[in-house]
């Protein structure tokens, strides 16, 4: 998992410590991202990688697993998910 990506999911996941491994299949709903927390993280992720989400990648499912999330953000980068 790419560093910068990680560290910025793992600010708006406040049921993960900070030694506590995270995995491409972990759900980020189970480790405290809210609603509130998707749109932070979503506002973070645009700033950071100069992005813009389209409404199709604005559904719960993009949101499920840090590999899902990371699969859409990819596609707007161009980089290999």
């Amino acid at each position: 998992m790419e560093k910068q990506f990680e560290e910025i999911l793992r600010r708006h996941l406040p049921f993960i410590s900070a030694d506590e491994e995270m995995t491409w299949e972990s759900d980020l709903r189970d480790l405290g991202l809210d609603s509130v927390g998707m749109v932070d993280l979503l506002s973070q992720l645009e700033g950071e990688y100069q992005v813009r989400f389209v409404d199709e990648a604005l559904e719960m499912e993009t949101f499920a697993t840090p590999g899902t999330l990371w699969g859409a953000l990819s596609r707007l980068i161009g980089t290999p998910a």
